[in-house]
């Protein structure tokens, strides 16, 4: 079988190897010292997956833990190709957009007595039901209705197959091990299986598999089930909205003729080089900015290198491009429309 490397490594070759993407050394400085503030402000940590999003559940349970894994095996390609076209969910009297859309119709169903969180349920249910579930109320469907259609049910016979019908089975497996745990949902779950060939060589990119571990660690907060000895192992979670505050921030690059291409709005293949290199550099990006964030922090005492992690990183950098778009929109976002992001 040939060798992938794994998101870190493949990062690094991404990016050594990159033409139309560039890490700025000045950028990733200017952004760790900027963490180091927020680190410090308390306004990032793992607390943060919930108590800032309260779309995302607040329990710990298993029905918490199975929440998460069909909202991750779900989540993807939530774009709009222009305002008047976007998908958006009403809930609880709020209208969401993007992966919010998602959280909301979960939760809508839940209240409405659709099973979703059950695998025995989601693995048979039908396309009309599917598209029922996550309906918009903007007249702009989800996304890719057939492909979410598609990744549920197989990802639920999976599920009720092989590990009991609970993904809490999968966690209880890997032995504390984030890297475990991402083994087995990419060797079980075909759709969490983000790979292309770039220069020759096999590389995984991972970003849904890599989150889904860091959604259960943010869950439970990294205690009991949920307790990784290796989560810093993890790497940020190569989409389309972090690369896009990295560029905004400085501490990432692009060439004139790819940025050209991306106002000009050319739709990405999975897999293409551009794309590729977008992704690939974000990560490694991610990893020198995690490393400077480590030395700053531990020269004034505040946290052990151990403390900070990627995981962190991406969730403080996704909702930072959240929360800036209009102040980003000059900086486009590669288009593309896979299951993978």
């Amino acid at each position: 079988m040939e060798e992938v490397l794994c998101p870190r490594d493949a990062g690094r070759f991404i990016a050594k190897n990159s033409k139309d993407v560039s890490i700025a050394d000045e950028g990733v400085r200017s952004v760790a010292s900027v963490l180091c503030e927020k680190y410090q402000e308390k306004t990032f940590g793992v607390e943060c997956w919930k108590s800032m999003h309260k779309l995302h559940p607040q329990m710990t349970n298993e029905d918490a833990v199975n929440w998460v894994f069909v909202v991750d095996t779900l989540n993807f390609s939530f774009w709009a190709e222009s305002d008047d076209t976007k998908c958006l969910v009403k809930y609880k009297e709020e209208m969401y957009s993007g992966y919010w859309t998602l959280c909301a119709a979960m939760n809508r169903a839940l209240d409405e007595g659709f099973h979703m969180t059950s695998a025995s349920y989601y693995s048979n249910i039908t396309f009309e039901e599917l598209s029922h579930v996550l309906r918009s109320d903007s007249g702009s469907p989800m996304p890719m209705l057939a492909e979410r259609h598609r990744v549920l049910t197989e990802t639920g016979r999976i599920l009720v197959q092989s590990f009991g019908g609970s993904f809490l089975e999968c966690l209880r497996r890997c032995g504390h091990s984030a890297q475990a745990l991402l083994r087995l949902v990419v060797e079980n779950f075909p759709c969490y299986r983000d790979e292309a060939t770039f220069k020759s060589k096999r590389v995984a990119l991972y970003k849904r598999a890599q989150i889904l571990v860091a959604d259960i660690w943010g869950l439970l907060e990294g205690k009991g089930d949920g307790f990784f000895n290796d989560i810093g192992t993890l790497t940020m979670f190569a989409d389309y909205r972090v690369p896009q505050a990295l560029v905004y921030l400085g501490a990432l690059k692009y060439s004139s003729r790819l940025m050209q291409k991306l106002k000009d709005g050319v739709m990405f293949e999975s897999g293409e080089e551009q794309e590729v290199e977008i992704r690939g550099c974000s990560i490694w990006c991610v990893e020198l900015i995690q490393e400077e964030l480590a030395r700053l922090l531990a020269e004034r005492g505040v946290a052990k290198a151990q403390d900070i992690n990627a995981v962190l990183l991406d969730y403080y950098l996704w909702d930072y491009a959240r929360a800036h778009r209009d102040e980003m929109a000059h900086i486009p976002i590669h288009h593309i429309r896979c299951i993978y992001y």
